[in-house]
């Protein structure tokens, strides 16, 4: 009798072992994500006398997340950044506006030292920027190649919800400004972001809280 009792409570748990993370697994194949938070812009992507302040607010970043197996997936994102003149310099300010597609690595499984329910995300991938100078300088537009890489750790608030922290640094590969003048109030280099931000799941667990 006894292990039949055991047998049942073997099978019982197994099932909601299962049963919690397939519904994991379904709540992390589709997500969307949206930070927020700051940018620092590397002084040589800048033509003298132009400096930009180190730290510049806002950084906003959009994206669509989705993972083809556990640890495996990819994204598509969007990021809005603007930045102006530290003091003492020629009065300017620029929006630098970029759209990546990424590889998404979730490294969770690899750092077993992480508390239950953070995660560890990496991301890379290849994208282009766009560059708008505001006010006297909007006629010096300018676009490029990036390519962008950042890591994520995420906090889990429920089953379909985290919030993550960011920290990502983007390449740019952009052409030296010939005549000088076409980089006033421009931008041809790096910058780095840290931003906040939730991502929430679209698909799977429609009845989570």
């Amino acid at each position: 009798m006894l292990p039949t009792i055991k047998h049942y409570c073997f099978v019982l748990i197994a099932i909601f072992c299962f049963t919690l993370a397939n519904a994991q697994i379904e709540t992390s194949k589709w997500k969307a994500l949206i930070a927020v938070g700051f940018n620092s812009p590397s002084q040589d992507g800048l033509v003298n006398p132009f400096e930009a302040n180190s730290i510049n607010f806002p950084t906003i970043n959009l994206g669509v997340q989705h993972m083809f197996t556990p640890q495996l997936g990819a994204k598509l994102d969007f990021g809005y950044n603007r930045f102006e003149n530290a003091d003492n310099t020629p009065e300017f300010k620029t929006n630098y506006t970029r759209i990546n597609a990424q590889f998404v690595y979730d490294a969770t499984r690899d750092f077993t030292f992480l508390p239950l329910g953070t995660a560890l995300v990496f991301h890379i991938g290849p994208g282009y920027s766009m560059i708008k100078p505001l006010g006297n300088y909007g006629d010096n537009k300018t676009s490029f190649l990036n390519a962008m890489g950042g890591l994520e750790f995420h906090v889990g608030i429920s089953q379909t919800v985290s919030a993550f922290v960011d920290g990502s640094y983007i390449l740019g590969f952009g052409d030296t400004f010939d005549p000088i003048t076409e980089g006033f109030g421009s931008f041809n280099g790096n910058m780095l972001t840290v931003t906040v931000g939730v991502a929430v799941s679209l698909s799977g667990c429609y009845t989570c809280n």
